[in-house]
């Protein structure tokens, strides 16, 4: 036998209104840089802003069967970067020459940058001042050191 309970639908207590619903941030595939010293071409133009995007599986995986890289694994960043980076200055086709010939200070900016929008999702770094303890997000990828 089965027993039911008739229960009128107004004794239940109406639910709360949740309010507007937050929406994620949208997801981020490219971040815009600019260099601290900057890539110098040919013609002497200096390359500063860039594009960098977040890297696939692929882009890691590539690279390790790229036979510079197996004769000298520190060569891994290099073809890794010139896979993710995506325009730099009025340079659309970025390839490993660029890369190599980058200052050590921007190749490191570069490295810092992928670590940071690959594993953190952001440029976003968070810092605190040392005098009066006050602390804030600055952008890494900003512009000219003083100015994020």
């Amino acid at each position: 036998m089965r027993r039911t309970t008739a229960t009128a639908v107004a004794d239940r207590p109406a639910l709360a209104d949740p309010g507007p619903v937050a929406r994620p941030d949208p997801l981020r595939t490219e971040f815009a840089f600019e260099l601290p010293r900057g890539y110098v071409d040919a013609s002497g133009t200096v390359h500063r802003s860039g594009v960098m995007r977040l890297a696939t599986a692929r882009d890691e995986l590539v690279p390790l069967r790229d036979d510079r890289v197996r004769e000298n694994p520190a060569y891994l960043t290099v073809v890794l970067l010139a896979r993710v980076v995506s325009r730099l200055g009025s340079i659309d086709d970025i390839h490993v020459g660029i890369i190599e010939n980058l200052f050590a200070s921007d190749l490191a900016f570069l490295q810092d940058l992928y670590r940071r929008v690959n594993t953190e999702g952001t440029t976003q770094a968070a810092v605190r001042c040392p005098e009066c303890e006050h602390s804030f997000a600055v952008d890494i990828a900003g512009s000219r050191l003083g100015e994020s």
